[in-house]
């Protein structure tokens, strides 16, 4: 007999309810569930009446986090209906409302009619589930410093379109970010004078720091009016300097952890022998793959990833394969970086110039390096399979 499986979906303080449903489907219980003791209640209610409960949820490593927990320690089999899948089945139900409880009752009805949907969900050390949490607050602090760099950069190619070209591509350089912080505007920059502006920089920049002095004042003699709104500027710039150096530091310092977790994780060899797998993005694909015991082939781990091309035809028309714009984001996004990275290996950089030249109309960069991206979760799952380190191969001969 089936095991009976229970769908925990954990609303918010204050949300909406969350519904528990027993193998034949039917509604089983309905209500809030934010803490330990109620989890306890419904759990040991459910294996006093089925035995074993199979507690599934889609988020396992945000809000179904604490539910998970609870369930391991009360002997539930646990297992995980990714979110994306679930959104998915959850079109072939009637209605389009969004709820706790029709999310609930998609999530426990996909595990006991499609049970081959559902991914498992080991017990995770420390190190994953520090990584996990890391990894998440530097991503969110990455976007924040492109949103800084994106204002900064703005507000100078509106005072100073000239100033803008020297220093925009090279302002989250901590010699660049030192000099706006003490000097907001282009006037305040020319009354400081070359020599002050080298002495300041010159720590952060022993190399081109005269010479970008250099540039910066034939950047401001290109210009000799004064746009309205650089006094304005002149206070907001050295704080977005600020904040952004700020931000910087902080991904420093997470950088230094996220490579500690890492070394310490027996994996960390396999995935860092690849070219082009560094820090962040062996990070990254430790999270969401593991050891690739989830994913049964290789083809499953490039659909997971969104690297498997989509072929689009209908009728006559046939438009071919397309990047495909499903899959993990995250894990897609590390996949095709660290394709970039790996593109001064000659292997690799062969494989990229062959997808350029490739067919009748020559590839895209981008698409290129997907194509990329996708052989490489080929490597990099047989790799987890089998435990081998990465092996260079010689470049083929032309």
């Amino acid at each position: 007999m089936p095991i009976p499986s229970v769908s925990d979906r954990w609303p918010k303080e204050g949300a909406s309810t969350g519904t528990y449903l027993s193998l034949e489907g039917r509604q089983w219980g309905d209500g809030r569930l934010n803490s330990e003791p109620k989890l306890r209640e419904v759990f040991g209610k459910l294996q006093a009446k089925h035995g074993a409960v199979l507690v599934v949820v889609d988020q396992p490593a945000s809000i179904g986090a604490l539910p998970l927990a609870v369930a391991r320690d009360m002997g539930c089999p646990v297992a995980c209906l990714p979110g994306l899948t679930m959104r998915r089945i959850a079109d072939l139900y009637p209605g389009e409302a969004k709820t706790d409880a029709r999310d609930a009752f998609v999530i426990v009805d996909a595990a006991r009619v499609m049970p081959h949907t559902l991914r498992s969900v080991d017990l995770e050390d420390e190190t994953i589930a520090e990584l996990e949490m890391i990894v998440g607050f530097d991503d969110d602090l990455a976007g924040e410093a492109t949103r800084i760099s994106n204002r900064l950069r703005g507000l100078l190619a509106q005072i100073h379109p000239s100033l803008e070209r020297v220093l925009g591509p090279r302002v989250r350089h901590p010699a660049v970010l030192k000099l706006l912080d003490q000097f907001g505007s282009p006037a305040q920059i020319r009354k400081a004078g070359r020599r002050r502006l080298i002495t300041l920089i010159r720590p952060k920049a022993p190399r081109m720091a005269e010479r970008l002095v250099e540039d910066i004042f034939t950047a401001l003699d290109e210009q000799t009016v004064v746009v309205p709104g650089t006094d304005a500027a002149a206070l907001i710039v050295p704080s977005l300097a600020s904040s952004l150096q700020a931000v910087l530091d902080q991904r420093k310092l997470l950088a230094s952890r996220i490579e500690e977790l890492l070394e310490a994780h027996p994996l960390s060899k396999v995935l860092t022998s690849t070219p082009g797998i560094g820090v962040r993005t062996g990070a990254r694909i430790l999270i969401d793959v593991g050891d690739g015991s989830s994913f049964p082939s290789a083809a499953h781990l490039a659909a997971y990833a969104g690297l498997a091309p989509a072929t689009r035809s209908s009728g006559s028309s046939i438009r071919g394969e397309q990047p495909s714009r499903r899959g993990n984001k995250q894990l897609k996004r590390a996949f095709f970086l660290s394709a970039f990275a790996a593109l001064a290996d000659p292997a690799s950089r062969t494989y990229y110039d062959k997808m350029i030249s490739q067919g009748k109309h020559h590839k895209h960069h981008t698409q290129a390096l997907l194509c990329l991206a996708r052989r490489r979760a080929d490597v990099l799952f047989a790799m987890l399979r089998d435990g081998t380190i990465y092996e260079p191969q010689p470049a083929p001969s032309a």
